[in-house]
């Protein structure tokens, strides 16, 4: 795409939002975040050729080539007055992604990331409490307990620069807590610079029933992750997979709906990762240490949900397959999704 092209179809897109809006429609934009292209992204990490894009910039014009408005991802390999220019010039959007600090010795590294991401233009940025998955990485009630504590904590020397920056945070559920952990974390910080990002899909693994989820998520939202998901009983629990928007179990509609409505000025962020299915080990009994009293309630529930919700074919894999293809699959995988979005959302 050249760059009158990519002007052009800027000023296409925002002149079909300035008609959305005065028609009283949804006039929510749509995105990509990093994780919908985490396979080309290791290809660019593993020095592989042929690659599309290696920094933010190249990712930016990568998405908007797609059909996405904008993206949300950390500012890689990119100068940020540069990016900010070529964002306000195609009539994009940025939403940033950062690491919360664990100390005040973390302070100042935390605060820069800030300012740089407010230099790029975003006014949101997303944050995870932990890369990983409640049931793997926490073995015992108190590892759990301990985790906690750290989030209070990150928040708290947090807050003083959002604030000072006018940054908004927006907290991921992200396979760690429970909805109401989520709900009672950011209810006892009570800032307005920090809310949540509705992962559309994350609290299945912790045995949630996703449209609860979201409902419960929505007046806290700041931003979303917004995918399909396909599930499938296995001895051990189930698989939970992403596919391709509208192909999976989730009333998307309804989400969408419910999200719109608590903040008409939503992103929505396509997280479509394109990968094998997660196992999710919940006949397991090690699978409840962090949910003590808890196992008859959630376990009954949700492989009812499962049995409800077959999938409509098999589950994507990608193992022992060449990288290449693996990328030619995520890029048809986040076309179709947004083909999807730009028909639903904004339709």
């Amino acid at each position: 795409m050249n760059r009158r092209h990519f002007l052009y179809q800027a000023s296409a897109l925002a002149f079909a939002k300035d008609l959305v809006s005065a028609s009283g429609k949804n006039a929510s934009r749509i995105g990509l975040c990093t994780f919908s292209c985490h396979q080309h992204w290791k290809a660019v990490e593993s020095g592989q050729e042929k690659v599309k894009y290696t920094d933010t910039s190249g990712f930016y014009r990568y998405s908007r080539d797609l059909g996405s408005e904008g993206v949300q991802t950390s500012l890689r390999g990119t100068p940020v007055k540069e990016f900010r220019k070529l964002m306000e010039e195609t009539g994009g959007y940025y939403e940033g992604d950062l690491r919360l600090p664990k100390s005040k010795s973390d302070l100042n590294g935390f605060e820069a990331e800030v300012t740089r991401t407010r230099e790029a233009g975003a006014t949101v940025a997303r944050a995870v409490l932990t890369g990983g998955r409640r049931y793997e990485i926490f073995k015992t009630l108190e590892d759990f307990q301990a985790f906690q504590k750290q989030a209070v904590l990150s928040l708290a020397l947090a807050e003083p620069i959002l604030c000072r920056h006018q940054l908004k945070l927006a907290l991921e559920n992200h396979k760690d807590q429970t909805t109401t952990e989520l709900v009672d974390l950011i209810t006892s910080i009570s800032s307005e610079w920090i809310g949540v990002l509705v992962d559309t899909g994350n609290n299945i693994a912790l045995l949630e029933e996703p449209h609860s989820v979201v409902e419960s998520l929505a007046p806290y939202a700041l931003s979303v992750h917004l995918k399909d998901m396909a599930v499938a009983a296995t001895d051990d629990g189930f698989h939970l997979s992403e596919v391709p928007l509208g192909t999976g179990a989730l009333d998307l509609s309804r989400i969408i709906n419910v999200l719109a409505r608590a903040n008409p000025s939503l992103v929505f962020n396509l997280e479509m990762a394109t990968r094998d299915p997660l196992l999710v080990p919940c006949l397991r009994e090690d699978y409840f240490a962090t949910f003590p009293g808890q196992k008859a309630e959630r376990l009954g529930k949700m492989m009812q949900w499962i049995k409800e919700n077959p999938p409509r074919r098999d589950c994507p894999r990608i193992s022992n397959k060449p990288l290449s293809l693996v990328i030619a699959e995520e890029e048809e995988n986040n076309l179709h999704s947004l083909q999807w979005m730009r028909e639903n959302i904004h339709a």
